[in-house]
C-alpha cells in the first residue's frame, strides 16, 4: 500500500493525501492553493483585470449595503474552512478562496479567515479554473449550507444563482445584462447586470 504522507510533505503532491488544513499551513509556496474534499488545487495566476473589475465592483456594492448591519463581506484571498464533523485543523479538508463571500454568524470568524459557510458566495469564472467552480466547487458549497452560490461569467455577460432548499441547490434562470438580481439570503440587496457588465466596455 502507498504511504500517506499528508502529514510530512512540506508541499503538496497529486500522489499524496488527502490534504487537510493542518497541512495547507505547514505548505511554504510561492502560489496560492486550494484544498477540496483534500485534494489541492493550484490557484490561477494573478486574476485578469476585467475580473478584478468585476470582483471589485460587486464587493463595494455589498461593503455599502451591509454597512451597519451584521452580515461582512470579503474578498480574496480570504480562507473560508468548510468543516464536515470536526472543527479540528487536521480534521478539515476543504480550505477555498471565494472571490467574494458574505458571512453574516460572527462567531464564524476568526484571524485566520472564516471556519463554517458564508450565507453567500460568489465565484466569478476565469479562463482554465470553470471545472473547478462548476463541479467542485458546487459540491461542497452545497454539502457544507452555503445558502447561495453566485456564478459570474465575464466574457458571456451572464449570471447563475444557485438557492440552497432542502439541502439542494435550485438554480435560477440564465441571468443576462439589464436583469437585476435579488439575493434570498441578504435581505434587500440587488445586483444590476446592466451597472455591472458595463464595466467590461
Amino acid at each position: 500500500m502507498e504511504e500517506n504522507r499528508s502529514n510530512s510533505v512540506n508541499e503538496p503532491a497529486a500522489e499524496y493525501g488527502p490534504y487537510s488544513y493542518a497541512d495547507y499551513l505547514r505548505w511554504d509556496l510561492e502560489e496560492m492553493v486550494e484544498i477540496i474534499k483534500g485534494r489541492y488545487f493550484k490557484m490561477n495566476a494573478a486574476p485578469k483585470r476585467l475580473h478584478q473589475k468585476i470582483s471589485l465592483h460587486i464587493a463595494t456594492e455589498l461593503y455599502q449595503f451591509l454597512k451597519g448591519k451584521p452580515c461582512e463581506v470579503y474578498e480574496a484571498p480570504f480562507d473560508v474552512r468548510l468543516p464536515v464533523k470536526s472543527l479540528k485543523n487536521e480534521e478539515i479538508f476543504t480550505v477555498v478562496q471565494p472571490d467574494i463571500c458574505v458571512i453574516c454568524d460572527p462567531k464564524k470568524l476568526d484571524e485566520a479567515g472564516c471556519l463554517g459557510a458564508p450565507e453567500l458566495i460568489i465565484e466569478i469564472l476565469s479562463p482554465g479554473n470553470n471545472k473547478k467552480e462548476l463541479q467542485y466547487k458546487y459540491e461542497v458549497y452545497e454539502e457544507s449550507g452555503v445558502k447561495e452560490y453566485w456564478i459570474i461569467h465575464p466574457n458571456e455577460q451572464t449570471m447563475l444563482v444557485y438557492t440552497l432548499k432542502a439541502d439542494k441547490y435550485v438554480p435560477s434562470r440564465l441571468f443576462t445584462s439589464g436583469d437585476s438580481v435579488k439575493s434570498a439570503c441578504i435581505e434587500g440587496f440587488v445586483l444590476d447586470l446592466e451597472s455591472l457588465f458595463m464595466e467590461m466596455e
